[in-house]
């Protein structure tokens, strides 16, 4: 490891997305063409585009994979204004829009993927694309293997076969938050010729993918970038020009695409998403830091927190931390009882997304699959999606729960 990774000090909660708030307030704007033009860019809503002639249809036909209007299913001004904007922050080639950010898992896979080949997936990946890869890849030939998240280069090597081609990344897994070692396994996918796919969506803004060697960054759309809970959208990004040629031939084949007004809120929601993470991140971070002093509380996973598994990694790769972190009770309360606390929350809604401007809880006990050990924590377990509020009043609120736990 460079020695100056070694040194790098553990990033200050939220001051990082101050790095990103001028690039996204600036971003995806209306050129105007006229004084007096509105600053947002338009909406344009439709399915047919005409031309004047035929050679002129040919001609942008044949354009088709530098986002050149042609038909609406193959894109329409403000997605690839969208996919522009995302390129540019998550730091690839290009981008491609898709209607949710369970498709951009799957259909990144799908993309790249064939019949005969392997697939690598950590244990601790979001449920729905494990279930994609053993029942629907399954079923198209592709054989999946799970492998330890945090398992070294050595430890991996017992996973790999002749004919893997995607090692897959969820940094941090979304409900028992280890950090990868994404520099390692860029260099273990690469030298066993596979690419390396991570879901970022965690670590938008905050975690520079291609920097780290990753070949297509996964992004659910819905989250942060969107902000407000109305979106489900979903974005793949690609490092090279040969990997976007792959995955916009795909995509022009399967018709995926984002419906013009849902790229509009995103893209709307990019402008504000710097200031909202800052709060968000700070106000996840300090909450996190009061549930470890809680004697109901065993653990805290929170990459931010130095006694957090891959704090080290997280402090090495990641410019800040988002809002979304896991709870594991002490001993003795049961999944039941701990229902009882979430559901006497007033300002936690219980709700499984997360990334917008409302607080959220899910408890994870009891719904987590997954082939090596450690699987479910030892004691009853929930995480937590911190919005806007105002965190002494988050605070009050779970303290009001722990209390009914106590009693309970």
């Amino acid at each position: 490891m460079p020695a100056e990774h070694k040194e790098k000090a553990a990033p200050v909660i939220g001051e990082g997305w101050k790095k990103l708030a001028t690039f996204l307030a600036h971003s995806g704007r209306q050129v105007p063409e006229r004084p007096g033009s509105f600053v947002n860019f338009p909406v344009s809503r439709g399915s047919t585009v005409v031309f004047p002639t035929i050679a002129d249809m040919e001609a942008q036909g044949a354009q088709a994979y530098d986002h050149q209007l042609v038909y609406g299913a193959m894109g329409n001004p403000v997605q690839h204004e969208l996919e522009k904007v995302l390129a540019q922050l998550e730091g690839g080639q290009h981008t491609q829009i898709v209607n949710s950010g369970l498709a951009a898992c799957t259909f990144a896979l799908l993309a790249f993927l064939k019949a005969g080949e392997h697939l690598l997936l950590p244990d601790s990946v979001y449920g729905p694309t494990r279930r994609f890869a053993v029942n629907f890849l399954k079923r198209l030939g592709v054989d999946t293997s799970f492998y330890p998240p945090q398992a070294n280069e050595a430890e991996l090597e017992s996973y790999i076969k002749p004919q893997t081609r995607a090692v897959f990344a969820e940094s941090p897994g979304s409900h028992t938050f280890e950090v990868q070692d994404i520099p390692m396994l860029a260099r273990f996918a690469h030298k066993h010729g596979a690419r390396l796919f991570v879901d970022n969506t965690w670590g938008i803004g905050a975690f520079q993918p291609f920097e780290h060697g990753v070949d297509v960054s996964i992004q659910a759309l819905t989250k942060y970038p969107s902000g407000h809970a109305d979106v489900i959208l979903g974005a793949i990004t690609v490092k090279t020009n040969e990997d976007w040629r792959l995955l916009r031939r795909a995509a022009i084949e399967f018709g995926a695409s984002g419906g013009p007004d849902d790229c509009w809120l995103v893209l709307r929601g990019l402008k504000t998403m710097a200031v909202r993470l800052a709060q968000q991140a700070r106000s996840a971070f300090e909450l996190a830091c009061w549930l470890k002093e809680r004697p109901e509380v065993a653990h805290v996973r929170h990459p931010a927190l130095p006694d957090c598994p891959g704090h080290e990694l997280w402090k090495r790769d990641f410019s800040d931390a988002s809002g979304l972190f896991g709870v594991e009770l002490v001993k003795g309360i049961t999944p039941e009882a701990m229902g009882k606390m979430l559901d006497s929350l007033t300002l936690f809604g219980i709700g499984a997304s997360w990334g917008g401007y409302e607080s959220l809880v899910l408890p994870t006990t009891g719904g987590l699959t997954r082939s090596h050990h450690p699987g479910e924590p030892e004691g009853s377990a929930f995480r937590i999606q911190v919005g806007l509020e105002d965190v002494e009043d988050l605070k009050a609120d779970l303290a009001g729960g722990f209390a009914k736990l106590t009693h309970s």
